[in-house]
């Protein structure tokens, strides 16, 4: 009997807060393979954006920053409870990008259509390394429509934006589910009316509604496309 190797390019797409990353993650874990959440690289040049004081209003500029800009993602280096190390110019710049400011700029920074090209580019280029679980919103899409493996992990916006809010209430700070609720649904209609590359599954991509599953069980769905 011939033991079936899993894929070692797989694709997960689908909405904000429809628990990509907790799942991408935990396959890239069981699988040994490298987890690429592609929303650092927009996080990434957001950040260097505001290092500079650029305009972020300026298509053009932050356009051309994203293609100078050198950006690779590797396999965490730190027991710090980072996904993957986020490496710019040779610093680490894992940490340094998480913050408010950067949060509340990255959706405009991620709509440019030249950003998009730009950033598609590198993250095909890490993708095609292979042994990879990769997440966003064009993967299977765009990035990378040859992955071995497509899932598109969807969620109503009522259900996502309760996650996001017990999320945060668990973490014992302040949270507004009506206010988390008008964020998500503003992000639904910014990725999916975007000229370039909108948020929609590939037409060969996986669909799982997890309206009505925990994450373990959309981890054991996907586990048994992997086998």
């Amino acid at each position: 009997m011939i033991k079936k190797t899993p894929p070692s390019i797989i694709a997960l797409d689908g909405p904000a807060a429809s628990g990509k990353s907790t799942l991408g993650r935990t396959l890239a874990d069981t699988l040994g393979y490298l987890f690429f959440d592609t929303g650092v690289m927009y996080r990434a040049v957001t950040w260097i954006a505001l290092q500079h004081d650029l305009n972020l209003s300026d298509e053009a500029v932050i356009t051309e920053l994203a293609q100078k800009a050198q950006i690779d993602i590797q396999p965490p280096s730190k027991n710090d409870g980072r996904a993957c190390d986020v490496i710019i110019g040779g610093k680490d710049v894992t940490w340094d990008m998480r913050n408010d400011e950067v949060d509340a700029n990255v959706s405009v920074v991620s709509a440019y259509a030249g950003v998009r090209q730009a950033l598609s580019e590198q993250q095909r280029r890490i993708g095609l390394r292979g042994r990879v679980v990769m997440v966003g919103r064009d993967i299977g899409t765009v990035v990378l429509p040859e992955a071995d493996l497509k899932v598109y992990l969807d969620a109503s916006a009522e259900e996502r934006a309760k996650r996001r809010f017990d999320e945060i209430i668990a973490r014992g700070d302040p949270a507004d589910y009506e206010e988390i609720l008008r964020k998500v649904i503003e992000r639904d209609r910014i990725d999916s009316t975007r000229a370039v590359a909108p948020l929609r599954p590939a037409d060969d991509a996986v669909i799982i509604d997890s309206d009505k599953m925990n994450a373990e069980q959309v981890v054991a769905r996907v586990m048994e496309l992997c086998k």
